[in-house]
């Protein structure tokens, strides 16, 4: 991405609620997955393409004890991440990792394989190439090419995805217990609105700015409930994001 956006996601991701709500997710299902055996074995989590550290620091906080690792292209972000998440983060390709084979317990990466300048297979098997065999992996993506906008174009998504999608790439990759769910369900009809209708233009900004603190309150509470729902065990048909979770075989 351009240095602007990597100055706005550093802005924006520790208080707007999208950041907030992926980052919950994320913390979540590695508490429930990985936090034990990691600790035991000693293997590192590693976050591919952690931006400006926003996921490693919420990690940080929720798995406290548990070594993690990023990784990503621009060497601007990597040290704004690496000062952020008080972490290791190296600078460099997704497609080609500079690791060693079978070495990370976890892989985290957020709308990464999306990105015009990553290709999916040699992403997906250098995931698996590191990880350990029963590690976890976690993807999130944005979910419908129909949904590609402004914003997409801003941060160079190349690619959105729905989950039978998703679920056939990471098989491809050797992956095996995958599960792909869509989220950010019940405000799916304002992410349609908003980038279909009121930020249509070729030249409009991203959707990572700061809300209003009422706005930003009101939809963090929508994907709060959203996620009570989620924990009760109901499946949504759609979202605007997809998380997906596979083991290295």
């Amino acid at each position: 991405m351009e240095a602007d956006e990597y100055a706005l996601m550093d802005r924006a991701e520790d208080g707007m609620w999208w950041y907030r709500a992926a980052h919950a997710r994320l913390a979540e299902l590695l508490q429930q997955r990985i936090a034990v055996a990691s600790r035991a074995t000693g293997e590192p989590l590693l976050d591919l393409g952690c931006g400006t550290g926003g996921v490693l620091r919420a990690l940080r906080t929720a798995l406290p004890g548990l070594q993690l690792v990023g990784l990503d292209y621009d060497a601007g972000a990597a040290r704004r991440a690496s000062r952020k998440a008080l972490a290791p983060v190296t600078c460099g390709d997704a497609n080609r990792l500079p690791f060693r084979d079978r070495c990370f317990r976890a892989a985290v990466s957020v709308d990464v394989l999306c990105h015009r300048n990553v290709e999916e297979d040699a992403m997906l098997e250098e995931l698996h190439r590191v990880l350990v065999p029963g590690g976890l992996l976690v993807l999130n993506l944005p979910a419908f090419r129909w949904l590609h906008s402004a914003h997409d174009r801003r941060v160079h998504n190349a690619r959105r995805y729905t989950a039978p999608e998703a679920h056939r790439l990471l098989r491809r990759a050797g992956f095996a217990e995958i599960e792909a769910r869509y989220w950010n369900s019940l405000l799916l009809p304002l992410m349609v609105l908003q980038r279909k209708l009121l930020a249509r233009r070729r030249d409009a900004p991203s959707d990572v700015a700061p809300f209003p603190p009422w706005l930003d309150r009101l939809l963090g509470g929508v994907d709060a409930a959203e996620q009570r729902l989620a924990r009760a065990g109901l499946r949504f048909p759609a979202g605007g994001s997809i998380l997906v979770t596979a083991i290295r075989r």
